[in-house]
């Protein structure tokens, strides 16, 4: 059973169409990226999938079922950005509530409770009140909400905006630690972010889905990024071009280049640009395997 599945979702406000027939089939398993501009329709997308809005054309399922339907209770949760929490109340109290409205009995809703704080390392911090709470903290605990109930989906808007970047760390690892039982839909601008997280990517403009893109090796051909610190960087494309099984090279900057080629699982093309590099006296500053997500969406 698919995970979500969009027909010809349109999603029109008056005149405004903010989503225009989108068409999407996501399965469960690694973390799935949702980016665009701002005004894309990043945020009426996650709306629907959520049930808080219906879409004016098309079908959504997820799981096999309408979104907002009471089958899917405990199965799919959302952070918005903006989440705040009850500054009168403390944590743990905050998040038995919400475990309660969810169908847990008023115990197992505080057992619940301290379970989340458990899985985002917080439990010190269950009988504070939000005021005493670090932004970082507050998204974290703002998380243990959303991972109520180990819903199968969850669906993330820029969960590490404003962060810190230790607090970012912490909820990429737990995005990362969570994502074998829980499929995590994250929208965000940090395309960076994403590349250490996310094996598909969506790609939103002026409402409508531009790109689906999948971030695994293909089985046939690959990507090598080369960011020098010290070299002609036209010479060393032209050299790279003449070595066996290449592609494509292209020079993203005056300091990097991106380079196709036919899989080598002997390490050949890595030797023979450390020869290169050696003969010709030049330096580098990183070699990557695969490119960049920015260069995946936005190369011509």
């Amino acid at each position: 059973m698919k995970l979500i599945t969009c027909e010809g979702v349109s999603k029109q406000y008056g005149t405004k169409t903010a989503l225009n027939k989108i068409n999407l089939s996501l399965d469960t398993g690694a973390p799935i990226a949702l980016v665009g501009p701002n005004g894309a329709g990043k945020t009426t997308l996650f709306s629907l999938l959520c049930g808080y809005l219906h879409p004016s054309e098309g079908k959504i399922t997820i799981l096999g079922e309408k979104p907002g339907s009471p089958q899917l209770q405990n199965l799919v949760s959302a952070l918005p950005q903006d989440a705040a929490l009850d500054p009168n109340f403390t944590v743990v109290s905050q998040l038995t509530f919400f475990a309660k409205l969810q169908g847990f009995t008023r115990q197992d809703a505080k057992q619940e409770a301290l379970r989340v704080l458990e899985l985002v390392d917080l439990s010190s911090a269950a009988l504070m009140l939000p005021k005493s709470l670090s932004h970082g903290m507050s998204k974290r605990v703002s998380i243990a909400q959303a991972l109520i109930g180990s819903p199968k989906l969850v669906l993330l808007d820029e969960p590490t905006a404003g962060l810190d970047p230790a607090n970012a760390k912490k909820i990429r690892q737990i995005v990362k630690d969570l994502s074998p039982k829980t499929t995590f839909v994250i929208s965000s601008h940090n395309l960076e972010e994403l590349e250490k997280l996310c094996d598909q990517v969506l790609y939103l403009e002026q409402g409508e889905l531009q790109q689906s893109v999948s971030m695994k090796a293909d089985a046939e051909t690959a990507f090598l990024t080369l960011t020098m610190l010290n070299a002609d960087i036209e010479q060393l494309a032209d050299k790279v071009r003449a070595l066996p099984n290449i592609l494509n090279v292209k020079m993203n900057n005056d300091e990097q280049l991106i380079i196709e080629h036919h899989i080598d699982t002997s390490l050949g093309l890595e030797i023979s640009l450390w020869a290169l590099f050696v003969d010709n006296n030049w330096q580098y500053k990183a070699m990557m395997k695969g490119r960049s997500l920015e260069e995946t969406l936005f190369s011509s």
